[in-house]
């Protein structure tokens, strides 16, 4: 396979584990009785996958996982936008084959209902704390923003070395503590996607706002960060996120 179709792949299988880890933590495991993760772990189980991927795949295709930071990482000059079509289709690939197999697992338990919303992203009445529509948008733009903010500093070449997955994951990590409650947390329009064409209905009708506000602040955390550090950094293509900040 060729370059670019093994960073797609990687891309689809990556993104696959963000979304299979981060929604399967909630859907499976978060309110079990006694014995439940809750909002913690599944903000850790979320920080986990992107941790783990990272030193999977990240010397394959970078380790994206997600069309805002590869929209953001474009943006700010570390990605070569003619890649930028084929990584968001990977991604959203791999999210949706996460969410199947999802389904497959959950519904085999007596209780599962997807009215219980099966980790989908939503606003107003479908947002966890009924936040509306404007307060979710801010929420998903700013996060996401600084979210590219970390990437695009943790992978700079001037960056400590052999940190940036980790500062990436627990990054992650902080932001769903935040959000959860908000938007049951997107910052990224794969993730969104998969749960949302299973659950279908109100989570279809709102995923625009997890393309739109993701996208727009990973773009605005991509042209901060270069305007804040504009020196040259590399792409973040597949040379290892180890070695990027080398």
């Amino acid at each position: 396979m060729n370059g670019n179709g093994n960073r797609l792949v990687a891309e689809a299988i990556g993104t696959f584990w963000l979304t299979f880890g981060g929604c399967g933590s909630a859907v499976i495991a978060a309110g079990v009785p006694d014995v439940g993760i809750g909002m913690l772990g599944v903000a850790l189980a979320f920080g986990l996958t992107v941790l783990t991927m990272a030193y999977a795949i990240g010397h394959i295709s970078g380790c994206h996982l997600n069309p805002a930071v590869t929209v953001g990482l474009a943006c700010g000059g570390r990605f070569p936008t003619s890649l930028i079509v084929p990584y968001i289709i990977a991604q959203v690939v791999g999210a949706i084959v996460a969410a199947a197999v999802l389904y497959a697992i959950a519904s085999g338990a007596p209780d599962f209902s997807l009215a219980g919303g099966f980790a989908a992203n939503g606003y107003a009445e479908h947002s966890p704390g009924k936040y509306g529509l404007g307060a979710c948008l801010l929420t998903e733009f700013v996060l996401t923003m600084m979210f590219l903010f970390v990437i695009m500093g943790s992978t700079h070449g001037k960056a400590p070395a052999g940190f940036a997955p980790i500062a990436i994951g627990l990054a992650l990590t902080l932001i769903h503590l935040i959000s959860i409650h908000v938007t049951n947390t997107s910052v990224n329009p794969a993730r969104s996607t998969g749960p949302a064409l299973f659950v279908g209905g109100w989570a279809l009708a709102q995923l625009w706002l997890f393309w739109v506000a993701p996208l727009l602040g990973g773009a605005a955390g991509g042209f901060l960060y270069s305007w804040l550090s504009p020196e040259p950094a590399g792409d973040v293509t597949g040379q290892s996120v180890i070695e990027r900040s080398a």
